[in-house]
């Protein structure tokens, strides 16, 4: 079992979510204390141990500290994915930013 700290950001992000999102995102908080790495997690890559999941059209960025069992919550995003259908403008930059967009990268 791994204990589930939050940073004062994560906190101030969970206060931000309507009630029915913040319950979810909290459920999948807590099921990270018994497995940190769940099924659809990813890692994000720049860094040795930061990871996150997806929870709806949110984001949860933690970090796994295998050695002393602590998983530390660092954000929780808001998560827009790039359609061609939404994008203003058309042709060859909005098929750019969809093919070669990585979540990881955060474009604003």
């Amino acid at each position: 079992m791994y204990r589930v700290v939050l940073e004062r950001s994560a906190e101030r992000d969970l206060h931000r979510l309507s009630a029915e999102m913040h319950e979810r995102v909290i459920a999948a908080i807590r099921g990270l204390a018994a497995n940190p790495r769940p099924p659809g997690c990813r890692k994000l890559t720049g860094s040795e141990n930061d990871w996150r999941i997806r929870v709806g059209d949110y984001r949860v960025v933690y970090e796994i500290a295998d050695e002393i069992r602590v998983v530390r919550v660092n954000r929780e995003r808001r998560f827009l994915p790039l359609r061609l259908d939404d994008a203003p403008i058309k042709g060859s930059l909005a098929q750019f930013l969809y093919f070669n967009w990585r979540p990881e990268i955060d474009l604003c």
